[in-house]
């Protein structure tokens, strides 16, 4: 069993059953399944197969669930992508994944304009439309360019409706995500089906997921906390799918009543967007009796607030790309401890290790360390990386944490110096590498520091060359043109040198400790 063979079973038993429900309209899991079949034979008959690697650029419709799971209904390899990301972000993962194939929004045409000739691995664009004007534009494109550009819409057209799912082997990969690493190159976390299709199975049971659930998909999709908790873990379970194509209070609160929601997942931030929205009417909640956070730490006092004015109870849990997500959560039918990520959900063990990698005892801290069939087969063409992340079945996370005598986990520090922004990762190397290349700029850190909207902004330092003068806001439009939004500094601060060690390390608890409030 996996994924696509359990989506493939409830079509056939359960046919008119609400797969999703996207912009006013449910799509039956029969018609879902006959979407995936059709894209997939067209896949095959573009030459992708069994093994080649297939890039998505979508966001949340339902382009991104068909092609999903059509790409591994053939036993080909998804690399979702973030579309928000800038030119250059999004050239190093395709180049970097070999992917064959490009299925990419239509807004983003020019970029594959430009794109077209650049990478070598890539023989089909595939151009998923959403504005009527869309064909003419593929129509207008250079002949070198349009020879390589389908159209998704006339694919599944001319595809196949019965076209069995390709058989894997639970280790094949099915999935690569790409997630920042401290050196600020990203890193393909090779998922495979067996751990995409236990996680997902093993959360769906240990938050009591049911047939009958209406999971609300507002968190970006191609982001794991989403792919798994909102999207397979509903699909395993036979539930509807709520599909909302972007986060906006408004909508959440419109959709959960007209809907009748009863799972809602978020990160933090739009937790409190929700609870901060003047229009919202605690009664459009009352349907759901269970919402989920992750992506970063929910701060106790916003857990209080949101559940005393929507009635409702949010379990918290902890997740990281490498894992499949999910590691931990707050228990449904225990207590639920504020602060707290919970406890090991089914199949999957915690532990927290000292720098020996021997458990220290309850009450602790040390290195935060999960074993289970949801860590992944490595990352791709990376086995140093891999070496260090897993060792003898376990995979170190990096994050520091301790447990309580119940079984509880609490993560007491993030991975170093990692800034989350929304429920995003920002690593520092990441943005210090791009002020690096400034042609004025000597030196720069970055660090995180509160932000009330997005938990956490990004705060750059830099050392400018003698003679220059500063410049904020060009800065930070250097910094706009080449990174994705929520990467770019907020605040960009000038020094005359960086505090450092004797070994030559930058100190960033210094630099948190003078930052100008």
């Amino acid at each position: 069993m996996n994924l696509v063979t359990r989506v493939h079973e409830t079509a056939m038993t359960q046919p008119e059953k609400a797969a999703y429900h996207f912009m006013g309209k449910d799509t039956s899991y029969a018609e879902f399944d006959q979407s995936v079949s059709m894209f997939a034979s067209a896949l095959q008959d573009l030459g992708v197969g069994k093994g080649d690697h297939v890039a998505f650029l979508l966001g949340n419709t339902p382009h991104f669930l068909i092609s999903l799971y059509a790409t591994m209904r053939i036993g080909a390899t998804a690399i979702p992508v973030n579309p928000i990301y800038t030119p250059d972000e999004i050239s190093y993962i395709i180049h970097n994944s070999d992917a064959k194939a490009v299925i990419a929004l239509d807004l983003l045409l020019p970029l594959v304009e430009q794109a077209a000739g650049a990478f070598p691995t890539v023989e089909h664009y595939v151009i998923c439309e959403t504005v009527p004007e869309t064909p003419e534009k593929i129509a207008a494109l250079p002949a070198a360019v349009k020879s390589k550009v389908r159209s998704f819409t006339q694919l599944i057209a001319t595809g196949r409706p019965n076209q069995e799912p390709v058989v894997v082997d639970e280790n094949e990969t099915a999935i690569i995500l790409y997630t920042s690493g401290t050196t600020g190159q990203p890193k393909g976390a090779m998922l495979t089906h067996g751990n995409l299709y236990s996680n997902a199975r093993d959360v769906a049971d240990y938050l009591d997921f049911t047939e009958d659930d209406r999971v609300v998909a507002t968190l970006p999709v191609f982001h794991v906390f989403a792919l798994t908790v909102v999207v397979n873990a509903p699909l395993v379970k036979g539930a509807t799918i709520l599909l909302l194509p972007r986060f906006s209070p408004a909508e959440v609160f419109k959709v959960v009543k007209e809907q009748q929601a009863t799972i809602f997942a978020a990160v933090p931030t739009m937790y409190n967007f929700l609870y901060q929205f003047p229009d919202a009417d605690p009664s459009d909640f009352k349907s759901v009796r269970t919402t989920i956070s992750g992506g970063s730490s929910l701060p106790v006092a916003l857990l209080h607030n949101f559940e005393e004015k929507f009635n409702v109870r949010v379990s918290e849990g902890y997740g990281l790309s490498e894992a499949s997500p999910v590691t931990c959560f707050n228990p449904t039918d225990r207590e639920r401890i504020p602060g707290s990520i919970g406890t090991n959900i089914i199949n999957v063990e915690n532990k927290v290790v000292d720098e020996l990698g021997n458990e220290v005892p309850d009450g602790e801290v040390g290195e935060l360390i999960v074993r289970g069939p949801n860590v992944m087969k490595g990352y791709y063409k990376m086995p140093e990386e891999t070496e260090s992340a897993i060792r003898n079945g376990w995979l170190y996370t990096g994050d520091m944490a301790k447990r309580d005598e119940n079984g509880y986990f609490y993560i007491v520090d993030r991975k170093k110096d990692l800034v989350i922004v929304g429920g995003y990762n920002v690593y520092p190397r990441e943005v210090e590498e791009v002020l690096f290349a400034h042609r004025d700029i000597i030196e720069a850190a970055v660090i995180g520091l509160p932000d009330p909207d997005f938990g956490e902004e990004v705060h750059a330092f830099v050392v400018l060359k003698e003679g220059v003068k500063e410049d904020k806001e060009a800065l930070i439009a250097y910094c706009a043109a080449r990174l994705a939004k929520y990467k770019v500094p907020k605040q960009i601060e000038f020094l005359d040198e960086l505090p450092k060690n004797t070994t030559g390390k930058i100190l960033r608890r210094s630099l948190k400790d003078q930052v100008k409030i």
